[in-house]
């Protein structure tokens, strides 16, 4: 139950003086974070300025500079309003004992232009100075009042993201209202920590950072900001640690044999042997299925690597064992990809493998669910339909998360309740960087496999400007008739007004493509029905197309081991982790492999980078890093999602030191008070509602 000192802080913010139904809806769309419905005082509180409008300056007119904001008392002489139907702005003149001044209005009306400046009187102004002609002006003053408050104008006005529905001035008041229902609360941090960094208590820091006094007071690397972002950290690596000493609690009474006679088999019928990092992980999760607790690991493996391999020698230990193992994945191109790879390198071992899809006819469906309870089925593969409410196993041993990437804590929370005695595997082919690795999947044991399988080449990546765009399409053209595999990705589905119009649609260029090149030219992107999108990536793997254009929808875990180009159309609009991923499609098999980046001619600099990372590095855990340092964590792999938190306070580009320390911190917190039953364990159950992690506290007795 949470604490009733938290209790003003989870309150509708329908208290605070001039929030109302229009108002309220704003602050959702601004404040709500994915998957959420309630908004509470507390996300105000949480909302994080992104700058400052200093209005204190108030220089004559002829010593001001372009660009400054200035704040001065003007007098009104004249409208000088367009004639009807023009569209050119309304103009107020207005003088000042050192020169004339406009104030210029884009889009208002002519009756509140003349309520708001009646010729002849005074009023104090606010805005941005800029010169265009011979009177210099002020585009849609900022703050408006009469001549005698000036001083109420000459302030410092904090900045905040905003959304349709709300002024900024109007939620920098909501925001101070708020700030007054803050409590005081139960210190959490350790006190040499506090003491070592000069840090305030949280009320104090959080008055402070929506109350500055200057630019640097929001900063990231301000002492108050830095206090809250720690705040923010030790709550997440809290949560995760209860998690995980929540799972070791629990024993595993599953047998794993040492004979293994079906990883014997195995080995023999596959056409490759496994590389040294793959037996090292399969090791690694033998001892955790013969630990006697239950496992919980996460499987990083870099594109291409081979962790479906190991996570089925997994499977086959448990199904040795007399058990059942399931293999959740995110879509059903990829689940019907990983049951034709299973089904056939297990047919001559004797595996029962099991398709379950929720798109399946209900007698079917049925009679599948049936065989599966009875423990007909050893290995069941499918997407989140494993998992419904009628689903049941004999005896599921292990599950493996593929993808793991698309799947969040509070979805493990919930599988874990569903099988509440199994192991499970979760794997990603998206590297992520350790800090963020740290945020989502701290509850985990983790494994890397880096090394790719023997046989495999190194993807050659080249950058080209769009501007050479025929040259690379004669080189497609050459590739085709060679009889090769192309991928052709663009970024988006269809032309739209709020891209730019120099975007190529995916589906223009299949229309243009299939002109130039015929029939070999096949469409898949995100807005197709599912079976129609099959059809077509499985048409392309059987050679009925060898150019294949597309939008992201092939990012992940398409296999098609005999395509060999990789074309990826305005690579500068995708981040580097993204664009790995694409790369990742190509250089499945021993064949050399091709990866172009076609990029807009006038690139930034951050694009430049991002190319450079992608032509000298194929090592997916060093571009992550990189990805991590040019965009940010919530950008790595997309928070919505990713499974990463989401972050108010913390800024993984500067706090990354901090969730190092929070993690220790935690791990010393837990072994001297398991329970957080002490002073300071009650203070952290408070900071874990605080920051809406309810869900751990159940694991503590709270």
């Amino acid at each position: 139950m949470r604490p009733e000192l938290l209790f003003p802080l989870f309150q509708t913010p329908r208290n605070l003086k001039g929030v109302g139904g229009n108002t309220q809806a704003a602050l959702k769309r601004l404040c709500l974070k994915t998957g959420k419905s309630e908004l509470y005082i507390r996300d105000l509180l949480f909302h994080v300025p992104v700058g400052l409008i200093d209005r204190r300056h108030s220089p004559s007119l002829a010593t001001a500079k372009e660009g400054d904001i200035i704040t001065l008392v003007v007098t009104i002489e004249r409208y000088e309003f367009p004639e009807r139907g023009s569209h050119r702005p309304h103009k107020v003149l207005c003088y000042t004992p050192e020169g004339y001044l406009h104030l210029v209005f884009f889009k208002a009306a002519k009756a509140y232009i003349e309520k708001m400046f009646p010729l002849g009187e005074k009023r104090a102004v606010s805005g941005k100075l800029e010169r265009y002609g011979v009177t210099p002006q002020i585009n849609h003053p900022g703050r408006i009042a009469p001549a005698e408050s000036l001083d109420t104008l000459m302030t410092i006005e904090v900045v905040y993201p905003l959304t349709y529905g709300i002024t900024n001035s109007t939620l920098a008041r909501i925001i101070q209202s708020a700030l007054t229902y803050l409590p005081d609360l139960p210190e959490w941090i350790d006190e040499h920590l506090l003491k070592k960094n000069h840090w305030q208590s949280f009320k104090t820091s959080l008055h402070a950072l929506h109350s500055p006094k200057d630019e640097s007071e929001i900063a990231p690397e301000n002492p108050n900001r830095q206090r809250l972002a720690y705040d923010e950290l030790l709550a997440n690596q809290l949560a995760l640690a209860l998690i995980r000493q929540h799972a070791k609690k629990k024993s595993s009474q599953i047998i794993i044999t040492h004979e293994q006679k079906l990883r014997q088999q195995l080995r023999e019928v596959l056409p490759y042997q496994l590389t040294h990092g793959q037996e090292k992980v399969i090791a690694e999760i033998d001892a955790d299925m013969r630990s006697g607790q239950k496992m919980l690991r996460l499987l990083q493996g870099d594109v291409g690597s081979g962790k479906t391999i190991v996570a089925l020698m997994s499977m086959l230990s448990v199904i040795e064992a007399g058990g059942q193992a399931a293999l959740m994945v995110p879509t059903e191109i990829l689940t019907r990809q990983h049951e034709a790879f299973i089904r056939k390198v297990t047919a001559p071992l004797g595996v029962r493998v099991a398709l379950l899809l929720g798109g399946m006819k209900e007698k079917e469906h049925k009679a599948l669910i049936t065989e599966i309870a009875a423990g007909n089925y050893d290995i069941i593969i499918g997407t989140h339909a494993l998992f419904q409410e009628k689903v049941s196993y004999k005896t599921l041993n292990l599950v493996v998360i593929d993808e793991q990437h698309r799947f969040g804590v509070e979805q493990r929370l919930s599988l874990s309740r569903k099988a509440k005695d199994t192991h499970v595997l979760v794997m990603t082919a998206t590297p992520i960087p350790r800090t963020l690795a740290m945020t989502a999947f701290g509850d985990m044991d983790s494994s890397i496999l880096a090394e790719k399988p023997i046989g495999r080449q190194a993807i050659k990546t080249i950058a080209k400007p769009l501007s050479r765009e025929e040259e690379v399409l004669e080189a497609v053209g050459r590739a085709l008739q060679k009889g090769d595999k192309l991928y052709w990705i663009c970024p988006l589905v269809e032309e739209s007004e709020e891209e730019p119009s120099d975007i190529t649609a995916a589906e223009s260029r299949y229309t243009e493509f299939k002109a130039r090149f015929g029939n070999k030219v096949g469409l898949a992107h995100g807005k197709m029905k599912a079976e129609e999108r099959n059809r077509v990536m499985q048409a392309f793997k059987d050679g009925e197309y060898h150019l294949l254009v597309a939008t992201t929808v092939v990012e992940v875990g398409v296999d098609i081991p005999d395509a060999t180009i990789m074309i990826i159309e305005h690579a500068e609009r995708f981040g580097l982790s993204q664009l790995h991923q694409l790369r990742g499609r190509v250089g499945r098999s021993d064949k050399a492999s091709l990866c172009i980046l076609l990029y807009q001619d006038n690139i930034g600099e951050i694009g430049k980078k991002r190319l450079a990372v992608m032509r000298e590095s194929n090592d997916g855990f060093f571009i992550a890093e990189e990805d991590l340092k040019l965009r940010g964590s919530g950008e790595v792999l997309g928070t919505r999602q990713s499974g990463i938190k989401d972050f108010h306070f913390a800024d993984m580009q500067v706090h990354a030191e901090l969730m190092h320390i929070a993690h220790q911190d935690v791990k010393l917190v837990l072994h001297k008070d398991p329970e957080l039953d002490s002073a300071r364990g009650k203070a952290l159950r408070c900071l874990l509602y605080l920051f809406g992690y309810d869900e751990t506290i159940r694991y503590v007795g709270g």
